[in-house]
């Protein structure tokens, strides 16, 4: 199994299935489109999209969280250009791709409720990110498990 996570050589030429091709390419989107919001929103989707307040001060505090949501937009931008790599040219990393996707939402939660987390009055909603942390960890599970089954199942036909 762990040949199928850490392939000697990374290709095409295993089948990895048309459900894991479009989910993939699903989270893929979704990754961009959201990256792209970080970076180019005048707030970095910190008000618009996570419902955080605003805070008074001079200089404008909300500035330096701005800039750290634009930050943050470029690392999601630049793991969804890998995973374009991966979805056209790679696709026998797709297993590994799930298990990072699986520790990004996990770790995401786990920051979120026990490191830093924040209490309701820094906010004015509830962000979607919020909600897709819950769908996205079972979905990535899930793909995980079907990736490697479909790998292995592919690999044992070629055998």
């Amino acid at each position: 199994m762990l040949n199928v996570i850490f392939p000697k050589n990374a290709n095409n030429s295993t089948n990895i299935g048309k459900l894991n091709i479009i989910i993939f390419g699903f989270i893929t989107i979704i990754t961009i489109l959201r990256s792209i919001a970080h970076i180019i929103l005048p707030d970095g989707g910190a008000n618009t999209i996570a419902t955080i307040i605003l805070f008074p001060g001079n200089p404008d505090p909300d500035n330096v969280i701005y800039f750290i949501f634009a930050l943050w937009g470029l690392s999601q931008l630049l793991m969804g250009i890998l995973y374009i790599i991966v979805l056209f040219r790679y696709r026998n990393l797709i297993p590994l791709m799930w298990l990072f996707i699986l520790a990004e939402y996990l770790v995401r939660i786990f920051i979120g409720r026990f490191i830093k987390p924040l209490r309701e009055e820094y906010f004015t909603g509830t962000a979607p990110g919020e909600f897709g942390n819950y769908i996205f960890i079972p979905i990535a599970l899930i793909m995980f498990i079907y990736s490697i089954y479909i790998t292995l199942k592919d690999e044992k036909k070629k055998a």
